[in-house]
């Protein structure tokens, strides 16, 4: 028996080790230009390093009467170089930054559109879309620049240490003890900003999720009078965001004057201490000014070291939400140009197949059983609920059967590679959804190598050549996000022609008629019959009277098969059958 997997969650949050490994699997590889960058700051930071010592030299040899003019030559020379280099470094950086954000993209897409099924209707898309949008924005920041900061401040502070210890001691022992103790208070801030960015991030993703349920259903939030009650909704997620938001900026603005105070009272303390080291000729004037020279070059690194840490605690956020799609379970990736080497109409058969959604819901089938040969038309009719639509998405395995087998021309649809499964299948969904952009790219959607005259013959089959002789632009006329220019029928016969057009071998029908008139869904009724000459056609139908001429007719109660039969056959042979029949006028009533 094969067992479902059951939904994967992505809502435990990634630990310290784990946000750790997936930034640098980030940065990896980018990670020759983040050393450029990173060489190029500590040049910029060498050259800072050496203006106090500089000034000393310059001080010195004004107290000893001698010439300055090529220290300050060199110094000129030494700021301008150290200044061009770090800005080709910054320039660096923020490229390779924009890369790691594209990277994130293209994979985080790359996987959503690979989701399986179950998971897509767990997850709201509009969080999904905050994910690829807003969260791998905070990449930006950590994966480069915050990570450079990281290094150049560390190796910057360090460097400036060494140099305050061989001026003097002391005044350092002043200097270390002022920093490490508005550095504890820092360390104390930085849990609540990655606190309150992921927070933030995630009521940025219920912005997403409220509008694109809003949107998604514009037409019935205008008719039943809720726009304000919509608006409310997402107004209180912006609010959520703002809150959180400005609660991060506290703390981050607590976090980035914290360098600037600890310089400040470092220098203080050090112009007493220092002040009175000079007084007893413990030290010369210009070893003093030069220390306090590289005390006031601490503020940069020590900003940088603390605006990484910022970063990180934001970026951490962000990382967490977007390494937690990759948790959720997937299909195999397809491979491109990859088609059905069979031809001709397909077979189908279920073997004792039973299903469930998730393992803490009922079962929707129950040991279902049926044979369905290559060609012909068989219909699945059953009141509600009684698994008709399932069958069909059990075949297109987007889900998988909790037990039994499913067989397409004798093989299990689960040793079928999925991109060579589906290329012989044309499924045309209950809903008939057809995507924004023009008509031409809808029909070719599916099929995108179809000729021109492929195009003709399906749009004359379907009845839509009248459609297109219509529209101002014909086949590159927009049709509205999800073809809302269009009406239901337009999109149900659009939605069949681009499963037609593909040319499958196996052709689902899943209510596609429903909101045709009369003769339009006669004139697709011969259209179906004439296709299941050459295919395979599955319909799942309510109004019995487009199945009437179906070959066989598949009939389902409460997730399983009571009788299979045509339909002189069944009104005679299946109670359930004679009574919809005749709740249709299609039969007298028994």
């Amino acid at each position: 028996m094969n067992t479902a997997s059951a939904p994967t969650t992505d809502e435990t949050p990634l630990s310290a080790r784990e946000t750790l490994r997936a930034l640098c699997g980030y940065v990896r590889p980018h990670r020759w230009p983040v050393a450029l960058g990173l060489l190029c700051a500590l040049v910029g930071a060498a050259g800072g390093l050496l203006q106090p010592l500089a000034t000393k030299a310059l001080v010195d040899r004004l107290a000893s009467g001698g010439t300055i003019a090529g220290i300050l030559v060199a110094l000129t020379a030494v700021v301008v170089l150290g200044t061009a280099i770090e800005a080709f470094g910054a320039y660096v950086l923020e490229r390779t930054a924009e890369s790691v954000v594209l990277a994130a993209r293209r994979t985080l897409v790359g996987r959503l559109f690979r989701l399986r099924i179950a998971e897509w209707e767990r997850v709201p898309p509009g969080d999904l879309m905050s994910r690829v949008t807003s969260d791998t924005t905070l990449l930006r920041a950590v994966s480069t620049q915050a990570v450079v900061s990281a290094a150049t401040g560390a190796v910057a502070f360090v460097a400036a240490i060494v140099m305050m210890a061989y001026l003097d001691a002391v005044l350092l022992g002043v200097t270390l003890g002022v920093v490490v103790l508005v550095g504890g208070a820092v360390a104390l801030v930085m849990p609540r900003i990655a606190r309150a960015t992921e927070r933030a991030q995630e009521a940025v993703g219920e912005i997403s999720v409220a509008l694109e349920r809003t949107l998604g259903a514009f037409r019935t939030v205008k008719a039943s009078g809720a726009e304000e009650r919509e608006t409310a909704r997402v107004e209180a997620a912006a609010r959520r965001a703002w809150r959180h938001g400005v609660k991060s900026a506290k703390w981050e603005a607590v976090a980035g004057s914290a360098d600037e105070l600890a310089v400040q009272l470092a220098f203080l303390a050090v112009l007493a201490v220092g002040g009175a080291r000079v007084a007893s000729g413990e030290i010369p004037v210009s070893a003093l000014i030069a220390f306090l020279l590289y005390l006031f070059y601490l503020i940069e690194p020590v900003s940088k070291l603390i605006d990484a840490v910022t970063s990180y605690q934001e970026g951490a956020a962000a990382i967490s939400r977007i390494a937690r799609v990759e948790r959720l379970a997937t299909e195999p990736s397809s491979r491109p140009g990859q088609k059905t080497a069979a031809q001709g109409p397909a077979s189908v058969r279920f073997e004792d197949v039973s299903f469930r959604y998730h393992p803490g819901l009922p079962y929707t089938h129950h040991q279902v059983s049926f044979e369905i040969p290559p060609t012909g038309m068989t219909a699945f009719v059953g009141p509600s609920g009684a698994g008709k639509s399932t069958v069909f998405a059990l075949i297109e395995r987007f889900y998988e059967a909790t037990g039994g087998r499913i067989l397409i021309d004798d093989k299990d649809v689960r040793d079928w590679p999925l991109p060579e499964l589906r290329s012989a299948i044309g499924y045309v969904e209950q809903d008939a959804p057809v995507l924004a952009g023009t008509l031409r790219e809808n029909l070719l959607f599916a099929a995108p190598a179809a000729t021109d005259d492929a195009i003709r013959d399906v749009l004359s089959r379907t009845g839509l050549d009248a459609l297109v002789a219509r529209l101002p632009h014909g086949l590159d006329t927009p049709v509205g996000h999800r073809g809302s220019k269009l009406s239901g029928g337009e999109r149900q016969r659009i939605a069949i022609a681009r499963a037609l057009l593909r040319r499958p071998r196996l052709l689902l029908l899943d209510e596609a008629t429903s909101q045709l008139d009369a003769v339009n869904e006669l004139a697709l009724r011969d259209v179906v019959a004439e296709v299941a000459g050459e295919t395979t056609v599955l319909v799942v139908a309510h109004r019995l009277s487009t199945v009437t001429g179906a070959d066989r007719i598949v009939v389902m109660d409460a997730g399983r098969v009571r009788s299979v039969g045509t339909h002189e056959e069944l009104l005679d042979t299946d109670r359930l059958y004679a009574q919809l029949a005749a709740t249709q006028l299609l039969a007298p009533t028994r």
